[in-house]
């Protein structure tokens, strides 16, 4: 059955109560009104530190009941009203439609203002803003429409880097829900600290192999020479050392609760390492992560030989992986998600359809879709619209 289109001048009421929340108070408005000729077009709610907004935007049939009806309710809850009259439902939002999200510890009201100055100066409309998160960080996420998202995200990002504030711009839609591929790098990412360092501590060159590793990260030198370069430094160190350090290794706080909600809401994680395979897949089988991508050492008669076996896993070679892993999933790279710190995750980051730096160097942040720059993994997912109470209330669920 056609339904026919709503006449844009047909006189409506926006009712907008407000005061204490308390349960019953929806019922009780929407009770009054079922005994007018009002019909819904359109209805808004949100809850405050316990202060309730209800907006409802309602036809009339032309009878003052409607307002009549709003104005005793509003009284007899000891609430405030204000009734509106005009013409037509609520304006379509425009094409362009996006998601701002803003987090910080603690989020400040001049980086808000920054960001919503930046937004209107793009003609870009707010929609609506909620709460994501208040903890560990504070995060907002803002629905705009009108707007571009590459002419956006250049334009946001200053004015939250001005107030230290970690900001992402993504589009709405349908791309933002089912499934997703999520590939993380490891070293400082999944883990805090890079494993080449702990092994080189066994061979006393750590100090050497850790300025390699930095200048390397800033994009300073060629990734894969500078991993022969590095592995060299552990000739004739027994295997065993590994087993000692993966032992040693420490997960970045949230990466657990960040992996196991990705793998709740059915999306497919990856790890692509520029460290070693012999570290990392356990890593990822204690997590419940199939897909790895990693570098293998040598090891002859027991000992690392100080040489690589294959090809590197450098900077493009993550790339591919990325793309080999979307293909193996059958999902295109728009719904892939890439979470990288270093020069050699550039590529990764900038093929999927978010590419988010975390705690990384000035030259990913600076390129990079998303940064975070807060010592938590989880709140990557913030930035994908899962709100923190969702997360905590599945824990629990599960507990």
């Amino acid at each position: 059955m056609e339904v026919p289109p709503r006449s844009t001048d047909e006189p409506t009421l926006l009712v907008t109560l407000t005061g204490d929340d308390r349960p019953g108070v929806t019922s009780a408005l929407f009770s009054a009104l079922a005994a007018t000729p009002a019909t819904v077009l359109d209805v808004e709610q949100v809850v405050v530190r316990g202060r309730l907004t209800l907006a409802v935007l309602l036809t009339t049939g032309g009878s003052d009941a409607v307002r009549a009806a709003a104005l005793d309710v509003a009284d007899r809850l000891d609430m405030k009203v204000r009734c509106r009259l005009g013409t037509g439902d609520s304006t379509p939002r425009r094409e362009g439609r996006l998601h701002v999200t803003l987090l910080a510890a603690p989020l400040l009201p001049a980086a808000v203002a920054a960001v919503a100055q930046e937004l209107a100066a793009q003609n870009a409309n707010i929609d609506r803003i909620r709460r994501i998160s208040h903890w560990p960080v504070t995060t907002i996420e803002i629905d705009v429409s009108g707007g571009d998202v590459s002419t956006l995200r250049r334009a946001v990002a200053a004015a939250a880097a001005a107030h230290g504030v970690d900001i992402a711009v993504s589009p709405a839609g349908l791309a933002r829900r089912g499934h997703r591929l999520v590939v993380m790098d490891v070293d400082s990412t999944l883990v805090q600290g890079e494993v080449i360092e702990m092994l080189a501590r066994h061979s006393g060159r750590e100090a050497e192999v850790a300025e390699v590793t930095e200048r390397a990260m800033r994009g300073e030198l060629d990734f894969a020479a500078s991993l022969h370069e590095r592995v060299a430094c552990l000739e004739g160190l027994p295997a065993t050392v590994l087993d000692d350090v993966r032992a040693a290794v420490q997960l970045t706080p949230g990466a657990r609760t960040l992996v196991r909600t990705l793998h709740r809401l059915g999306f497919t994680v990856a790890l692509v390492s520029g460290g070693f395979a012999e570290v990392v897949r356990p890593i990822a089988d204690g997590l419940g992560i199939e897909h790895v991508e990693a570098n293998r050492l040598e090891v002859v008669d027991g000992r690392l030989t100080g040489r690589v076996v294959g090809d590197v896993v450098d900077r493009a070679g993550k790339a591919a992986a990325l793309r080999r892993f979307a293909d193996a999933e059958g999902l295109p790279l728009a719904r892939t998600i890439a979470i990288g710190d270093g020069a050699n995750d550039l590529d990764m980051l900038d093929a999927a359809g978010l590419g988010i730096a975390f705690n990384a160097k000035p030259v990913v942040r600076e390129q990079a879709d998303a940064a975070v720059n807060v010592p938590f993994l989880d709140a990557v997912l913030y930035l994908i619209g899962i709100p923190r109470e969702e997360v905590e209330e599945a824990d629990a669920e599960d507990a």
